[in-house]
């Protein structure tokens, strides 16, 4: 067995989306080669209803799927294919924009105004970059939840682990997509193919992801707080609202700290191919975006029945 490393470790940096949703983001409108097939992840964790209450409204995707897990409150939608409904806390939305959609989004906190959910977006490969629209929405009790010997709990949203699999099927990238919780000082070794590129995303507690064989720092991207508080960028600990990206090897340690961690581990295989994008559109080339946004200027966007 060979240890994944990590390459990096990234604080997710605030930034404020659709009519005015702040959020922070983990990875995005940047380089994608280190997270292909993964173009974007969004925190978007709130407790003032006033910073998400404007949420999404109608916008255009092409070429990408996009995945929302709720966590706490709740996320309206609807689209130009008519359908309608609601995300509850623990509820999954697979949505594949291919050849195009327009679609919103609305969340709404919970009794007590909090709302908290995650937004990635896939890339499709180029095949599939026009295929037709389709959503696979996922509730909460549909999601296998592994609880191990010592504690440790599983959700497979998506992929097979542990002899499970999640609901959501029929993905290009056979992403795994996978909510972990492991207790306090536990450690904990889960497998990753080699063939795939993998991230984990810590959302509570904190815990460190180096192997016991690996004594050397971690080069780390923190910002905000960490770099006005003039602390070292060489850190080991992975704590809320770290991106830990993964290099090659077949499976990831984690070390829980003192209040254990709860994690995002998502995993998938790299499409490598050219990558054209310029905001809710992800196509192959730049021809193909220009493309895009007049169909969308002349109102022939929707391709599909």
């Amino acid at each position: 067995m060979s240890l994944r490393p990590v390459k990096r470790i990234i604080q997710a940096t605030p930034t404020i989306e659709g009519a005015g949703v702040h959020l922070r983001r983990a990875f995005g409108f940047g380089t994608t080669k280190d997270f292909d097939p993964f173009l974007l992840l969004d925190d978007f964790r709130n407790e003032n209803p006033e910073d998400y209450l404007a949420g999404f409204p109608w916008h255009p995707h092409r070429g990408i799927e996009t995945i929302t897990y709720v966590l706490a409150g709740e996320v309206s939608h609807g689209d130009s294919l008519g359908n309608k409904g609601k995300l509850g806390a623990g509820d999954v939305q697979w949505m594949t924009a291919g050849s195009g959609i327009l679609h919103q989004e609305m969340p709404r906190g919970d009794a007590k105004g909090r709302m908290h959910g995650f937004q990635l977006w896939a890339n499709l490969p180029s095949s599939l970059k026009m295929t037709d629209p389709r959503y696979q929405d996922v509730p909460s009790g549909e999601i296998p939840e592994i609880i191990a010997d010592d504690g440790t709990i599983v959700r497979v949203v998506c992929g097979t682990f542990w002899g499970k699999t999640g609901p959501v099927d029929g993905i290009a990238a056979d992403p795994r997509y996978l909510d972990i919780y492991v207790p306090p000082g536990k450690r904990k070794t889960l497998p990753v193919e080699t063939t795939r590129h993998a991230f984990a995303y810590v959302f509570e507690g904190s815990g460190s992801f180096r192997g016991a064989s690996a004594p050397q720092a971690v080069k780390t991207d923190y910002v905000g707080d960490v770099g006005r508080s003039g602390a070292s960028p060489y850190l080991d600990e992975a704590r809320n609202r770290s991106l830990v990206l993964f290099d090659s090897g077949d499976e990831v340690t984690v070390q829980a700290g003192e209040n254990g961690i709860r994690f995002l581990l998502v995993s998938g295989k790299p499409l490598k191919e050219p990558v054209a994008w310029q905001g809710p559109i992800v196509m192959n080339t730049d021809e193909e975006i220009r493309q895009a946004y007049n169909e969308l200027h002349q109102g022939t966007f929707i391709r599909h029945k």
